[in-house]
């Protein structure tokens, strides 16, 4: 696609304007282009690519950009205010969206955590905004409707995690057939499905939320899971910062917890989270999309960190993350 012409014909930019554009580095999942036009606000232009960038055969529909543009529309609703950029733009021959761009200077989460600056608010506000999202969404028939395509999150999330793990790892493969299974049985309410470190970007203190192209209405115990494994893995990899990190889980559970207290999760949500840590502890090992930071030593601990857990089967998120801590020790 020839970039300039592009932002003219779409009103995007002023026809004599031509925009400073930088490439971003992203996700392994798109094509995003910084655009900065000399006389409007900065935004981010977004191409979904049909063959993710990572080792193996992996492969997505580029329509999904479509369903981030509609996971847009629905969370500026329904996450904290401030949290979710606007969406300006929505191309449904080329696949491409725009979305307003995080003022600058901002880093990733992730890049704040591995650097060594773990937060406890940052924590708290990690497990806040996932929190909210879940509680205000619950039980919703009409975002059930909305939402109810689940063939990303089987494609980006299922297959390469899950079952992808499954047959590298045949002693846990029962127990991850089984988690797959169990996943789909539920549609409670709104599941970002790639709620990470990396997909906040944090700017003047304040967290924004990027990459919704796996929500669906689903089993929030995977997001929490998901978003569990991730702060597990740093307290992991990062020796010296690993007590705080771990603190900084507790704070992120007990803050999520607090957000969903009242809506009525059955007692079975913490099991499932803690069995969907599990299987992602896994799978950031052994899927298609293995934590490029972790040491070959600190994937082979992780895997084994992950099987000791199946086998204690933990069924509250404090206490996961306590075994965690044991087996580090």
């Amino acid at each position: 696609m020839a970039l300039l012409p592009y932002l003219r014909a779409n009103g995007l930019i002023h026809q004599s304007d031509t925009p400073r554009m930088t490439h971003l580095r992203g996700g392994v999942s798109s094509r995003i282009v910084l655009v900065e036009p000399a006389d409007r606000a900065a935004f981010v232009l977004k191409q979904a690519l049909e063959k993710l960038r990572v080792a193996s055969d992996w492969f997505g529909s580029p329509s999904r950009i479509h369903t981030e543009a509609q996971g847009v529309r629905a969370l500026l609703k329904l996450a904290p205010e401030g949290t979710i950029t606007a969406l300006l733009h929505e191309d449904f021959q080329a696949h491409v969206i725009a979305l307003s761009a995080v003022p600058s200077p901002h880093r990733t989460w992730k890049e704040i955590l591995l650097a060594g600056f773990p937060r406890k608010r940052y924590f708290k506000t990690f497990g806040q905004i996932l929190g909210e999202i879940h509680a205000r969404s619950f039980n919703s028939a009409a975002l059930a409707k909305e939402f109810e395509d689940r063939s990303n999150f089987k494609s980006l999330r299922i297959e390469p995690y899950y079952q992808f793990s499954a047959a590298r790892l045949p002693a846990a493969e029962g127990f991850l057939n089984e988690l797959i299974e169990e996943t789909l049985s539920y549609q409670i309410c709104v599941v970002h499905g790639d709620y990470s470190p990396k997909n906040i970007l944090v700017h003047s203190g304040r967290f924004v939320l990027v990459d919704h192209e796996v929500i669906h209405y689903g089993d929030p115990a995977f997001d929490v899971g998901f978003a569990l494994t991730h702060l597990l893995a740093k307290a992991m990899h990062r020796v010296r910062l690993r007590r705080r990190l771990l603190e900084g889980a507790r704070h992120y559970a007990r803050a999520y917890l607090g957000c969903v207290r009242t809506v009525g999760l059955d007692y079975s949500f913490e099991a499932r989270a803690c069995r969907h840590t599990i299987g992602c502890l896994l799978a950031r090992v052994l899927g298609r999309s293995p934590l490029e930071y972790l040491s070959n030593t600190e994937r082979e601990r992780q895997i084994n960190i992950a099987m000791e857990l199946l086998n204690r089967r933990p069924v509250t998120l404090l206490r996961i993350i306590s075994q965690v801590e044991e087996a580090l020790a």
